[in-house]
């Protein structure tokens, strides 16, 4: 059987696998990324999970995986295999493809960014299966996007686009460590929430998915805290979909868990604000948190895809 070798890193915990052509999960497994112990260790300790699954691929059905392929978070230079930077993670200009390929015996690797590679998943088999044109938007402790154009990500001419989370909703606002104020990302990601609701509530030690439980038994607080975020993060949308015009807005990440806490007020407050733009489906994410590991399966059947044969 042909299989490719994925793997998706994240800041605190790494997913890897084993992919079938067809898109199919062979095999499964996770380990914490260990960021701990530092840069170089992290980066051994991918080397090290991916040659484990080399060997069991190898053991299981009997010849090597294909190609690899492995998504990374931070700024990412796919065309020359590098990854640059990632502030969670402490690397800098790790020769990521050319260290995986060498510690897997040579196979061909696809490097990607961990977002994008999410949203190639979700659009080719996840919630944006049949759309020519998404955005997916993924609301966790940040928020990002992937801007997906007929069938392929869209990465911009230095690999920075869909950065949505960096969008200006409200001036002045709170701080962003990108060193703006009033982001997105500060007012309607998960750990957004958080902040607010620990605050509002009086307890430090609750979470946006409290809040949610809260807005569902009718809490006002809760309410005020909920719609705050929704409303921010109808704006930012808004803006994208000016830009981008998709036909389909895909909601993932650790917020899109509340299911239609957050869907029903927030389809409302997009409706509310657009004009002449075309209200895209909004729907949530498909593929959970196996996205990533997806994504870097496709990236690397793509890879063989477009090889020239010797």
């Amino acid at each position: 059987m042909k299989y490719v070798i994925a793997l998706d890193v994240g800041g605190t915990g790494m997913k890897a696998a084993l992919v079938a052509e067809d898109g199919t999960l062979l095999h499964e497994a996770r380990r914490a990324t260990g960021r701990d112990r530092g840069p170089e260790a992290v980066v051994e300790s991918i080397l090290e999970f991916a040659a484990e699954l080399r060997d069991l691929g190898a053991d299981r059905y009997a010849g090597p995986a294909s190609a690899a392929g492995v998504a990374v978070p931070g700024i990412v230079d796919a065309e020359h295999g590098i990854a640059v930077y990632a502030a969670n993670l402490g690397w800098r200009d790790v020769p990521m493809r050319a260290l995986l390929s060498r510690r897997l015996g040579g196979i061909p690797v696809a490097l990607g960014h961990d977002v994008r590679t999410g949203g190639l998943a979700e659009g080719r088999i996840g919630a944006g299966r049949g759309a020519d044109r998404f955005l997916f938007v993924p609301l966790g402790t940040g928020i990002a996007g992937a801007i997906g154009i007929a069938g392929r990500i869209e990465a911009g001419a230095h690999g920075y686009a869909g950065e949505i989370g960096h969008i200006v909703v409200r001036p002045g606002g709170p701080a962003c460590g990108c060193g703006q104020y009033g982001c997105l990302e500060t007012l309607a990601s998960a750990s957004a929430v958080t902040r607010a609701w620990a605050a509002a509530s009086g307890d430090p030690g609750a979470d946006a998915a409290d809040c949610a439980k809260a807005v569902e038994s009718g809490d006002p607080r809760a309410r005020e805290v909920w719609l705050a975020a929704v409303g921010a993060l109808a704006d930012g949308l808004v803006t994208a979909l000016t830009l981008l015009d998709p036909r389909t807005l895909i909601i993932g990440g650790g917020l899109a868990e509340a299911g239609e806490t957050l869907f029903t007020p927030l389809r409302a407050a997009v409706e509310e604000r657009v004009t002449f733009q075309r209200l895209p489906e909004i729907v949530p994410a498909a593929l959970g948190d196996t996205a990533g590991c997806l994504g870097a399966g496709l990236l690397a059947w793509d890879l063989l895809a477009t090889e020239v044969p010797a």
